[in-house]
C-alpha cells in the first residue's frame, strides 16, 4: 500500500505537469439530502463525496465527427435583451431559479430543437432549494406538467468568454444527443431552454435515487436476482446507446438511477461524444474508481472504456462496496494501471458472473465483451438464478477489499 501511495504522488505531479487540473474532491451527488437525481457532473465541481472525476477543457475536437458538425450552427439562438443580462446571477441561493423564471424575458431555445423548449408556464419549481451544486450550475427538484423531473441550471459566465463558448458547446452538444435518446434504461429528456444569464436542462427525476445511495443504505444485501436484473438494465441501455455510436465515457454508480419500479435509467452524457476512430479523443474524462486504464493513460480509445466501467459496476452490485474504498482516486488509478489490482470478486460469486465481470475490466479492450455479448451472458445467469438459485442472497465483508487481479 505504500508503494502505492508513492505511485500515486508520482502519477499526480506527471499530471500537474502535464497542465491537468485533479479534482480531489467528489464530483458526483452521492450523498445529497434529496436521494432522486439527474446526477450531471460536467457543470463545475461539485464537492459532496470522494470520488475524483478529472475533465478536460479540449472540447474542440467534439466538433470533428459529422454527427456534430451542426453544434456551431445549433449555438446560434438569439437570447431577448441584446445578449447582455443585468440579472445577477451569482451563485446564491435561488439567484439561478429566478433568472430562469423571471418573466420579464422570453424563453429561447436552440436552433432546429425548438420542439424540445420548454414551456416555463409549466415548469414548477416550487420553493425547492438545490441539492447538489457546482462552480457553474446547480440541480433542483421540480415538476413539468405534473412530471417530476430534475432541472440543471446553469450559468452563463459573464468575464470569460473561453468558458462560455466551452460550456455552450457542452450545453448544446448534451441537447443534441439527449434529444435523440429514447430507451426505457435511459434517463428521458424533457426539454431546455435558454435565459439571460442561465441555461437550463429537464429530465425526469428517478425517485430511488442512484444505485451508489442505494447500495450505501442498504447494509443488508442486494438480492441476487435484482442484481442481475439491474445489471441487464444498465447493459441495454448501454447497448442502445452503443449502437447509436456513442460512447458514455463516465459510467459508474452513482449515474444510474432507480425508478420506482427499480429498473435502472442510464443519466448523466455530459461526458458523452461520438465514437471516433482516432487519438483525438479527449483523455481524462470519467471518475477514477470505474475509469479503464487506457483513458487514463491519455491512450486511444473506444466503446470498450464504457464495458470496463460496467465491470466495475456489476462488482458494485455483487458487493455493495464502493470500489478501491481504501485507496484515494488516484492512488486506484496508479493502481489500476501500474499494477493490475483490480477489486476482489467474492469466492460465492456465481462463476459466469466473475467471468463477466473479469472480462469486462480486462486490460486489454480487444478481450472486453460487447455489452450485446454482456446481455446475452447475463440472461444465462438469469436463468441459471430460476433454476438453481431461487433465493439467493448475498453481500460479502472483506477485510482486503483489493487484490491483484
Amino acid at each position: 500500500m505504500m508503494d502505492i501511495a508513492r505511485g500515486a504522488d508520482q502519477f499526480l505531479d506527471y499530471y500537474y505537469k502535464l497542465g491537468f487540473e485533479v479534482e480531489e474532491s467528489n464530483m458526483s451527488v452521492d450523498s445529497t439530502s434529496d436521494s432522486g437525481a439527474f446526477p450531471t457532473t460536467n457543470f463545475g465541481r461539485m464537492s459532496i463525496d470522494n470520488n475524483s472525476s478529472i475533465g478536460s477543457n479540449n472540447t474542440h475536437a467534439l466538433l470533428s465527427h459529422q454527427a456534430l458538425q451542426s453544434i456551431t450552427a445549433a449555438c446560434s439562438y438569439s437570447v431577448v435583451g441584446s445578449g447582455v443580462s443585468k440579472i445577477s446571477h451569482a451563485l446564491s441561493d435561488d439567484s439561478l431559479a429566478q433568472a430562469l423564471m423571471d418573466i420579464r424575458y422570453s424563453t429561447e431555445g436552440l436552433k432546429d430543437y425548438e420542439d424540445w423548449t420548454l414551456d416555463l408556464r409549466r415548469l414548477n419549481m416550487g420553493r425547492s432549494r438545490a441539492f447538489a451544486r457546482g462552480s457553474f450550475g446547480k440541480l433542483y427538484r421540480g415538476t413539468y406538467s405534473g412530471l417530476d423531473v430534475a432541472i440543471k441550471l446553469l450559468e452563463m459566465p459573464e468575464n470569460n468568454d473561453q468558458q462560455r463558448v466551452l460550456m455552450e458547446q457542452q450545453f448544446v452538444k448534451e441537447v443534441m444527443m439527449l434529444s435523440g435518446l429514447c430507451h426505457p434504461n435511459v434517463v428521458r429528456f424533457v426539454g431546455d431552454c435558454v435565459k439571460p444569464g442561465v441555461w437550463c436542462i429537464v429530465t425526469e427525476y428517478a425517485k430511488g435515487g442512484s444505485v451508489r445511495q442505494f447500495l450505501s443504505r442498504n447494509k443488508s444485501g442486494m438480492p441476487l436476482k435484482l442484481v442481475v436484473k439491474q445489471a441487464l438494465d444498465v447493459a441495454r441501455g448501454m447497448e442502445y446507446v452503443h449502437g447509436l455510436g456513442f460512447i458514455h465515457r463516465d459510467l459508474k454508480s452513482d449515474n444510474l438511477l432507480i425508478s420506482s419500479d427499480k429498473s435502472i435509467k442510464i443519466a448523466d452524457f455530459g461526458f458523452a461524444r461520438i465514437e471516433v476512430k482516432t487519438e483525438g479523443m479527449t483523455p481524462q474524462i470519467g471518475t477514477y474508481r470505474w475509469m479503464a486504464p487506457e483513458m487514463i493513460q491519455h491512450r486511444a480509445y473506444n466503446q470498450k472504456v464504457d464495458v470496463y466501467s460496467f465491470g466495475i459496476v456489476l462488482w458494485e452490485l455483487i458487493t455493495g462496496m464502493l470500489p478501491f474504498a481504501t485507496m484515494s482516486p488516484v492512488q486506484a488509478a496508479f493502481a489500476v494501471v501500474n499494477k493490475g489490482i483490480r477489486p476482489i470478486v467474492p469466492s460465492d460469486c456465481i462463476p459466469t458472473l466473475r467471468d463477466i465481470i473479469t472480462s469486462c475490466w480486462d486490460t486489454n479492450p480487444d478481450v472486453r465483451p460487447s455489452f450485446t455479448e454482456v446481455i446475452k451472458m447475463l440472461e444465462g445467469v438469469q436463468s441459471e438464478i430460476l433454476n438453481t438459485v431461487r433465493r439467493a442472497r448475498f453481500r460479502c465483508c472483506l477485510s482486503r477489499p483489493m487484490t491483484i487481479d
